[in-house]
């Protein structure tokens, strides 16, 4: 097996600036000398991390990894390696989902209102993060489909960015649909639903908590008429009933193809989001879940129904930690120790962005923040990686820095865990998306609201004061 010869100068003799790294993945890349954080194995001192073909080839000790004989290979002693961070709550992108019309639209599609050129994406790839689901907002029972993401920015030859569309970062099925997946090359995302006060407001929408469950059943109870009738029908279009887009979309939720991700806040709301999931059968992640400590014992024992591999699924919880004053009120009674008592009630748990709730720069700081609060550092790393690419059914893809997954990966100054911590070079399945060394990264790295061009600062009645030729 080859060695890492250092003394004799396999090393190219070059400083940590990536060279070569921001052009097409032309040959394997070899970075040695790191630090490197797995998360499905124990962390790796002056380790070797190989990616080729934009894939992750190998992993392991310098030394004990063979490296390709044609490899670029990139110093980078005293740099930290992680997967790319995995965020299952993001609003980026200028989303718009369902509007006024009515409190359930499950057929809504946020894939139609993103636009990739939004300078939210380069905030992001300055974060470390490297998969998203983009979702639409909370302000009804349920606002539309999510999309899964992929942050495929790099730059083409000619200086144009690969992703000028959103099909070119939405994230498609590899599982047919008899492996419980939406079908080869189909683009992957959930249902966003919410609870709580967000959607309580005048007719049609609801007024209460229990006017609200009782909507949210009677549609799904439509649901499953609707599912009936196309199987009585046996493939007869004279027997098919008429395509319903909201339909399709819940019966796919109960199929356990399209995951419900789910807003809910007070422990009363937590508990109504786990009767609907079992009394309709459907997969769930419960999000923010604030007073999730309250009921973590209810929630690390919900059975629920089986994922696609046929493991239980659960209720995985994907947590947002506010560390600002302010707020709605049925968060007040948010603590930091949350995720760390689901951890130890035994629930599966991700932490998200809801970015802007969190800017996602700043996104290492809240497994930082867990920990601090009792979590374990496993799980807080994981939380941010392999467990919220698990509650997307992305872990067999991303997530780790497994040999065969996609060469997604963070390059770090120092712990994940430290405030003084900087993303300094974001990889994307082999492409580099981001460099702080770039000073057009550096900007978005770095600058306030609006560095990037694209968004104007909100100054009150400054609208007004513009039509008024003030």
């Amino acid at each position: 097996m080859a060695r890492i010869w250092i003394a004799l100068g396999v090393l190219l003799a070059q400083a940590w600036t990536g060279v070569g790294a921001a052009r097409a993945q032309e040959r394997p890349l070899a970075f040695v000398g790191a630090h490197l954080i797995p998360i499905d194995g124990d962390e790796v001192e002056q380790g070797v991390l190989v990616i080729a073909d934009g894939k992750i080839a190998a992993v392991g000790r310098a030394g004990e990894v063979e490296l390709p004989p044609d490899a670029e290979v990139i110093d980078a002693t005293g740099r930290v390696i992680m997967p790319g961070l995995v965020d299952t709550h993001s609003h980026v992108g200028g989303i718009g989902g369902a509007d006024g019309s009515g409190p359930i639209q499950p057929g809504v599609r946020v894939m139609d209102s993103i636009n990739v050129r939004d300078a939210g994406f380069r905030r992001v790839v300055a974060g470390g993060l490297t998969t998203l689901n983009i979702m639409p907002g909370s302000g009804h029972l349920s606002s539309g489909q999510t999309v899964y993401c992929k942050m495929r920015f790099w730059r083409e030859p000619d200086g144009s960015s690969h992703a000028r569309a959103i099909e070119d970062i939405a994230i498609r099925d590899t599982r047919t649909r008899e492996e419980g997946g939406f079908g080869v090359g189909t683009v992957m995302g959930g249902l966003k639903m919410a609870n709580g006060t967000n959607s309580q407001r005048n007719p049609p929408f609801p007024g209460t908590r229990g006017k609200s469950a009782s909507l949210v059943r009677e549609k799904f109870i439509a649901a499953q008429e609707y599912a009936e009738k196309i199987e009585r029908a046996d493939g007869d279009p004279e027997k098919m009933p008429a395509r319903d887009l909201d339909m399709e979309a819940l019966v796919e939720v109960m199929e356990g193809r399209r995951i419900v991700h789910h807003h809910t806040h007070r422990a009363d709301d937590i508990m109504t989001v786990l009767r609907l999931a079992d009394e309709f059968g459907f997969r769930v992640v419960l999000h923010h879940v604030s007073e999730g400590w309250r009921v973590a014992d209810e929630i690390a024992s919900f059975e629920g129904v089986p994922g696609p591999d046929g493991t239980a699924w659960g209720a995985p919880c994907s947590v947002i930690l506010v560390d600002s004053p302010g707020g709605k009120l049925e968060a007040r009674h948010l603590v930091f120790e949350t995720p760390g008592i689901l951890e130890k009630a035994g629930a599966r748990v991700a932490l998200h962005t809801d970015d802007w709730i969190t800017d996602s720069r700043y996104f290492l700081r809240m497994p930082a923040i867990s920990v601090r609060a009792g979590m374990s550092r496993e799980a807080a790393l994981r939380a941010v990686t392999l467990s919220g690419a698990e509650m997307l059914d992305l872990g067999d893809r991303v997530g780790s820095l497994t040999p065969g997954k996609d060469a997604d990966f963070v390059v770090l100054d120092g712990d994940p865990l430290s405030v003084y911590t900087k993303v300094r070079e974001t990889w994307v399945e082999g492409h580099r998306v981001f460099d702080r060394d770039d000073p057009d990264d550096r900007l978005h790295a770095v600058g306030g609201y609006g560095a990037a061009g694209e968004s104007e600062p909100y100054f009150c009645c400054y609208q007004h004061l513009i039509g008024e030729g003030q």
